[in-house]
């Protein structure tokens, strides 16, 4: 029987503590990827790590710098800054193959985890990807063309916008290092060779990413097994109940395509 305790510790990286929960168990073991302004302890977060403790499954999650209980701050976070932290994360507390689950912005570190890890030799550590409401390259694609004239002023002016988020009573911030940044990871621009099955749900009543942004995704991902899943009142969030099962029946064929 597997440890089904989770080991909450942090990590220094480039001088930044980030916040890590570690839950050792079978392989292939789940990592969680959050979105934007998310922590590690939200309702799809848990509910996946409470299925790894119920299936004695290695289970990791961590907060990015700037986010729930890892230090630094969050105006100073850019997507290459929560790639590093990700990366510095897997490396140090998974062993063996792993499926990594991104939501939102996480799906796009996801996406450049799989680059990094294969531009270094360890595309052999992943056995799948499962993402949820799928935002790669969101800064470009989806918030660039969207751009006031005013916000446009304010990033060149103070560097920084900020509007007010569905989700948290503090305004989301937007620099101009986050945008800058995120034109020089872009995902949508090319092959994403992956080598290993991916599973896509996005909701069609989402707000915030269409699901013509999944679609796109797909056309990227040509030579792998991939499965695009349409959940027709399906949210951005998609952290209702039946969003939950879905979620963890997705992520059960992935394992057991994996041999696990």
């Amino acid at each position: 029987m597997a440890d089904t305790t989770a080991t909450a510790t942090t990590i220094d990286v480039d001088g930044r503590p980030i916040a890590v929960r570690h839950r050792p168990g079978r392989a292939p073991g789940v990592v969680w990827l959050g979105g934007y302004r998310s922590d590690m302890l939200g309702t799809k977060a848990e509910a996946i790590d409470a299925w790894a403790a119920e299936t004695c499954r290695a289970s990791t999650r961590h907060d990015y710098s700037g986010h729930g209980e890892s230090g630094g701050r969050f105006v100073d976070g850019t997507i290459s800054r929560w790639l590093a932290e990700s990366l510095a994360v897997f490396r140090r507390f998974t062993h063996g193959p792993q499926i990594l689950v991104g939501s939102s912005m996480g799906a796009w570190i996801a996406l450049r985890m799989v680059q990094e890890l294969r531009r270094a030799g360890e595309g052999d550590r992943l056995a799948g990807l499962l993402l949820l409401a799928p935002a790669p390259d969101f800064t470009v694609e989806l918030m660039e063309p969207q751009l006031t004239a005013e916000q446009k002023a304010a990033l060149q002016r103070d560097g920084r916008f900020e509007e007010v988020s569905e989700y948290s009573p503090e305004p989301n911030v937007y620099t101009r290092a986050l945008f800058e940044d995120g034109r020089a990871n872009r995902v949508l621009d090319g092959i994403i060779d992956t080598h290993c099955p991916v599973h896509i749900l996005q909701g069609m009543a989402d707000p915030d990413v269409p699901h013509t942004h999944a679609m796109r995704l797909v056309e990227h991902l040509p030579a792998d097994d991939v499965t695009l899943s349409l959940i027709r009142d399906g949210d951005h969030r998609l952290s209702r109940p039946q969003d939950i099962a879905m979620i963890l029946r997705s992520l059960e064929g992935l394992v057991e395509g994996a041999g696990g």
